[in-house]
């Protein structure tokens, strides 16, 4: 069987804390030309959907974290 095109998704959910979480998927697809291995492909668009997630959610968890620390930082009472 010849395979002529490859299609990976790939999706992750991040949890963000308080009940709060964000779910990223990328979705990506390639023709195979007749001297590709076509699991070499699939490998390869595997981690460029995985890295495009990633790379995707670290704004978003930053600023998630950024808002936790200064939501803590305003509620420390020295009383």
């Amino acid at each position: 069987m010849k395979i002529s095109t490859v299609s990976i998704s790939y999706s992750r959910k991040f949890n963000l804390g308080q009940f709060e979480s964000i779910d990223i998927g990328c979705s990506v697809w390639a023709q195979v030309e007749d001297e590709e291995d076509a699991d070499g492909v699939v490998q390869f668009l595997y981690h460029q959907a995985k890295t495009a997630v990633k790379s995707a959610a670290m704004p978003v968890i930053k600023a998630n974290e950024f808002q936790i620390s200064k939501a803590k930082s305003q509620s420390f009472c020295s009383c």
